[in-house]
């Protein structure tokens, strides 16, 4: 998996810009969930459990999961890229940053509409961070690893993954509620609108087929689809690409 190179006639510094805009509103977006106290992402679910058992901010243990993450890359001979690496510090440090801003939220219109602004803000940060091409996250390069290793479909991987991470984490401690579910259901056409608006030089998540879905959607574009790879940079039809893994359709 090659994640470095620069898409032809694609701008350096705009991609660089997207892609640390994206991580630091997917940390602020993941922040504005724990503050709605209506239920987090399924990650989110695990980091926050690990946080109540540890006493470690929620930031820190987001960035020592990525780093542990990342460590199961080796053996299945993942390769990271800038994005992957900033990922892990990125978002943590972020999300810890606005959770020092913002205060919790009392009553429950307020704990809603603070839930509805992080699930979109989610869905634009990470439209941000993948259409500028330096590579998946920890998380979903896991997924995509694992689902080349073994054959098995991202579908599948997915729900697996998804489902040990928050049954792990509700068990820890985590906060699984109705935000849980809204995330799940609105993360993939929200993400893959804002994926295609912030194209840099192609058009990622432009599938070429039709097969799969994550563990709460359904469609190409998260599942099974084969298309242009963002990470190769030329418009080369290659492998499933980490936004067809992470985008329900």
């Amino acid at each position: 998996m090659s994640i470095t190179a620069v898409p032809r006639g694609a701008h350096l510094t705009r991609r660089l810009i997207q892609l640390y805009v994206g991580l630091a509103l997917y940390g602020t977006s993941s922040a504005l969930l724990v503050r709605a106290g209506l239920g987090l992402e399924p990650w989110g679910v695990l980091h926050q459990g690990l946080a109540e058992r540890t006493g470690l901010s929620i930031g820190v243990v987001s960035i020592i999961v990525g780093a542990a993450v990342l460590l199961l890359w080796i053996p299945i001979r993942q390769r990271p890229g800038l994005g992957t690496v900033s990922n892990v510090f990125v978002v943590g440090i972020a999300m810890d940053g606005t959770l020092a801003l913002v205060p919790d939220v009392q009553g429950l219109a307020a704990q809603i509409a603070v839930m509805a602004a992080g699930v979109v803000v989610n869905g634009v940060a990470t439209g941000l961070y993948i259409a500028a091409r330096f590579g998946p996250g920890p998380r979903d390069g896991l997924m995509t690893g694992l689902h080349r290793l073994t054959g098995r479909s991202i579908r599948l991987v997915r729900t697996l993954l998804e489902v040990a991470v928050v049954v792990t984490g509700f068990l820890l401690g985590g906060t699984l509620g109705a935000g849980t579910v809204v995330y799940a259901l609105a993360i993939g056409p929200l993400a893959q609108f804002f994926l295609r608006f912030f194209a840099v030089g192609g058009k990622p998540g432009a599938e070429t087929g039709a097969d799969g879905g994550g563990a709460a959607g359904k469609g190409s574009a998260r599942g099974e689809a084969v298309a242009s790879a963002p990470d190769d940079g030329d418009g080369a039809v290659t492998a499933r690409t980490p936004e067809q893994a992470i985008l329900p359709k």
